[in-house]
């Protein structure tokens, strides 16, 4: 699959409206074996966003929820379902999540769906770019989604997996800092 570009724009000296970014994007993080690479396309570190000239607020430590306040927006690629990957177990998926930041998002239970399973604190825009992919839920459910089709994620325990053996598959993600209302916390603590 193709990388994607980046184009960001900005001002000139003279206050006319320039690109100043125009890139081919290489993975914040990229890993084969366990089928996935992350290409953080943007991100803010509070509301309201200053527009500014500012520098590249992508060169930082990736993290897989926005800052405070903040947001960000990512490709992730999800590789083919590969015959010779290793079996996930707990300590794989953790130790996925601490490569990207966030060990702590990690919610995988003995009795979990799947061992990838994750929750953060957020709104999620998850859009299928390319290919095909499937969410799991922490109740078991599970839905299918093709490309064009859109995943508002409300700070669900959920995974992502691609079940082709030949093709991969691309999301970009928008994602929101939240809060959780005082209902919804009660409810994920009674989980």
């Amino acid at each position: 699959m193709r990388s994607p570009r980046r184009i960001v724009t900005g001002h000139n000296a003279a206050g006319k409206s320039v690109v100043t970014i125009d890139t081919v994007m290489k993975p914040a993080i990229e890993k084969p074996e366990l089928g996935v690479a992350f290409f953080e396309v943007w991100n803010t570190a509070g509301s309201p966003v200053s527009v500014d000239n500012g520098q590249d607020p992508t060169d930082r430590k990736l993290q897989i929820e926005p800052p405070r306040q903040g947001s960000i927006i990512r490709f992730v690629d999800f590789g083919p379902k590969r015959p010779d990957a290793p079996a996930m177990t707990r300590e794989l998926a953790q130790a996925a999540f601490a490569m990207v930041g966030s060990a702590h998002a990690s919610t995988w239970k003995p009795d979990s769906p799947h061992p990838m399973m994750h929750r953060t604190e957020s709104i999620d825009y998850g859009i299928v770019v390319f290919g095909e992919i499937t969410l799991v839920l922490d109740d078991g459910s599970e839905t299918h989604l093709q490309a064009g089709d859109v995943v508002v994620q409300r700070g669900t325990d959920h995974a992502w997996e691609n079940r082709s053996p030949t093709n991969p598959a691309r999301m970009a993600f928008i994602l929101l800092d939240g809060a959780f209302s005082p209902d919804v916390r009660k409810l994920i603590e009674k989980a």
